[in-house]
């Protein structure tokens, strides 16, 4: 059986105010070109989205009209599996789940976990796959607690609980492999900028473990593609995202994963580059050596952040550099011999820990060290803010 694993489309996301549509259309493009015409002539059984198909709750109409036309399009040559990430309304993304041809399955809803998707490979590999839609732990910690007390208030705890259901169903369907679709941080794997924080209580990672007895794990959330520690026999995968979406990804090569299952044995994982409409680059010099130097001649098609070293900020700075670098977003003055305050070693603050943020704003306000009591105020506050923002972003406001 093959199949093949992406996430993290993020439909009508902007890059510093430019619209991606265009450069989502073109890896989409390329996504669907793949499985139309695999690259070494075997069937794809499957493509497997694990999350995060919009940026927002409530995306623009032509994101829309693009997931619609993708999803025709893939649908038509193979079955499609589709689980919600932290950025989707799973209602909306969910909408019309139980109208779709058998070829789409779309998981957005946890009573849908343990329900698994039976695909039966060319070769007469079976599997059943399993999506686990994005877990709010303060929701899903009722939710899957079974009628019984709530699950502690953790990611780790109610992926764990999702994948326990799972592995009850599997053990009546010997000789059937395993697949399930995460949106989730595990533990090890490294994150970029461009990730909103997941964050609760203080933590936001699950153990790799925690798919123990999954033959392969789709994992969706992190930008990276990448290889988090796992439990002996399974697979655990991150696909990334197939397009580039901030400078902290400028060196990832962009792929979608082809997962091959066989009867037996552990899956084989074979990425395949998806080209990036346009690539990315970070320069650094003097306005004159930037607009003159043939060195730079390759980012001039590129997205490109650039720091300029002048002693003085030059003039019309902006417009200046893009007479050569139209695609300039990003532009920083740093005059030679000054302090450099590591912006790019920095963390977003939307990634922070809330805690290790509030006690320095705390700090900073008060001129004294935050008390214990101080921080946990502010990390309840800054968790409610978090919840009500995603909240009106899915205009599901009570």
């Amino acid at each position: 059986m093959r199949l093949l694993h992406t996430s993290d489309w993020h439909l009508g996301r902007t890059l510093h105010g430019v619209n991606l549509h265009e450069a989502q259309s073109a890896v989409l493009e390329r996504i669907c070109e793949l499985v139309e015409d695999p690259p070494d002539g075997i069937p794809i059984d499957a493509v497997l989205v694990a999350g995060d198909v919009y940026d927002r709750g409530v995306p623009p109409v032509e994101s829309v009209q693009l997931f619609e036309w993708t999803l025709s399009r893939l649908s038509a040559v193979t079955t499609v599996v589709v689980t919600s990430g932290n950025h989707d309304s799973a209602i909306r993304l969910g909408y019309g789940a139980g109208l779709f041809r058998d070829s789409i399955r779309m998981v957005t809803d946890l009573g849908q976990l343990d329900l698994p998707l039976l695909l039966e490979g060319s070769d007469g590999v079976r599997a059943a796959v399993y999506g686990i839609p994005y877990l709010d732990p303060d929701h899903a910690r009722v939710a899957l607690a079974g009628g019984g007390e709530p699950l502690p208030r953790s990611h780790q705890a109610v992926v764990g609980a999702a994948c326990d259901r799972i592995r009850a169903d599997l053990a009546d369907r010997p000789g059937v492999r395993s697949v399930v679709l995460a949106h989730a941080f595990v533990a090890g794997a490294e994150p970029s900028d461009s990730e909103r924080s997941i964050m609760v209580g203080g933590v936001d990672r699950v153990a790799g473990t925690v798919f123990a007895g999954i033959d392969y794990a789709a994992l969706g959330h992190l930008h990276g593609p990448q290889a988090p520690e796992s439990a002996d026999g399974s697979v655990v995968r991150y696909s990334g995202s197939p397009l580039r979406y901030s400078f902290s990804e400028q060196d990832h090569e962009k792929v979608v994963l082809l997962v091959d299952l066989d009867a037996s044995g552990p899956a084989r994982v074979t990425p395949v580059e998806i080209v990036q409409p346009r690539a990315m680059a970070t320069l650094r010099g003097r306005l004159d050596e930037l607009l003159e130097s043939p060195s730079f001649a390759s980012a001039e098609a590129a997205w490109v952040r650039v720091t300029v070293t002048d002693r003085v900020r030059p003039d019309s700075l902006m417009d200046r550099l893009k007479s050569r670098f139209p695609h300039a977003l990003q532009v920083f003055h740093e005059p030679e011999g000054a302090i450099d305050r590591g912006r790019g070693g920095t963390t977003v603050v939307s990634e922070r820990d809330p805690r290790e943020l509030g006690s320095d704003f705390i700090a900073y306000v008060t001129k004294t060290e935050a008390s214990g009591g101080e921080v946990d105020v502010f990390e309840a506050g800054f968790e409610a803010a978090v919840r009500a923002q995603h909240r009106a972003e899915a205009q599901e406001v009570a």
